[in-house]
C-alpha cells in the first residue's frame, strides 16, 4: 500500500514558497532522505529541475531529467488529453479524449510527434535519450507541483519498467485528487501542501514562478554535475 505523507492540507491556494529553490529546500527537509549511493533523483523539466537539485544535493546522488510531455488536444493545443514519456509510455485522460472527439489516428500521430520532441529535448539536456539507470535503486521523482498528474504518471510508468527498488514521489504542491490518481504508481508520496477543493494552479503557491528556459535547465544540470565530480 502506498504511503501518503502530506505536511499540510489546504482548501485554497496560498503563497507558500519564494521560488522553486525555496520549495526544494523545504521539500528536502520534509522528505529527509538518507544519504546513500543506491538512490537516484529524477526531475520533470523544466520546473522540477531546480526543486530536485536541492533534494539530490542533500543525499549526494545523481540528478537526471526524466522527459515527458503532454499530448495537446488538436482543437485546443494549450490543453492536454494525456502525456507520453521518452520510451513511449503513455497515459490518456479518457473523459477528455471522448469530450473533444480525439480519434485513434490523431492520438497515434500526436503521440509520435510529441515523443520525438521529448527525445530532442533529452539530447539537448543530457546528450542522449537513453533510459535513466534506475534498476535496483530508490528513485525520487520530483516536480514543482502536480496539476492533473498525467505527466508524472506517464514518467512513473516508464521508470517502473526499469525495475527500481522503490519509487518515491516528492512534490511541493498538488490537488489531493491528483495525489490519489498517482498513488498506485508509487511506493511513497511526499507533498508539502495538498489542496482539497477549489480551483488549483501550481503557480499560485510561488512568489516567483517564471518559465524556465532550456538554457537555465542545462545550467542547473551542468552546475550540479560539476559539483558532484569535484
Amino acid at each position: 500500500m502506498t504511503e501518503i505523507h502530506t505536511q499540510k492540507v489546504v482548501f485554497r491556494p496560498i503563497v507558500a514558497f519564494k521560488d522553486r529553490q525555496d520549495a526544494g529546500q523545504r521539500l528536502a527537509d520534509y522528505v529527509n532522505p538518507s544519504e546513500t549511493s543506491e538512490s537516484l533523483v529524477l526531475a520533470l523539466p523544466r520546473g522540477g529541475v531546480p526543486v530536485a537539485e536541492v533534494l539530490a544535493k542533500r543525499i549526494r546522488v545523481p540528478l537526471q531529467p526524466v522527459l515527458v510531455r503532454k499530448l495537446p488536444i488538436p482543437s485546443s493545443p494549450e490543453m492536454g488529453f494525456g502525456a507520453v514519456a521518452i520510451d513511449g509510455s503513455r497515459i490518456l485522460n479518457a473523459p477528455v479524449v471522448e469530450h473533444y472527439g480525439v480519434t485513434e489516428k490523431e492520438i497515434e500521430s500526436i503521440t509520435e510527434e510529441v515523443r520525438e520532441e521529448v527525445r530532442r529535448r533529452a539530447r539537448a539536456y543530457v546528450g542522449h535519450d537513453l533510459a535513466p539507470p534506475a534498476a535496483g535503486k530508490v528513485v525520487y521523482m520530483v516536480d514543482d507541483g502536480l496539476a492533473t498528474g498525467y505527466s508524472m504518471i506517464a514518467a512513473a510508468t516508464m521508470v517502473r519498467k526499469l525495475s527500481p527498488r522503490r519509487l518515491v514521489l516528492a512534490i511541493p504542491v498538488s490537488p489531493y485528487r491528483s495525489i490519489l490518481a498517482a498513488r498506485s504508481y508509487f511506493d511513497s508520496i511526499f507533498c508539502l501542501f495538498a489542496q482539497e477543493v477549489g480551483p488549483f494552479a501550481v503557480a499560485s503557491y510561488y512568489e516567483d514562478f517564471h518559465d524556465l528556459s532550456d538554457d537555465e535547465v542545462k545550467e542547473i544540470l551542468r552546475r550540479y554535475n560539476a559539483a558532484m565530480a569535484s
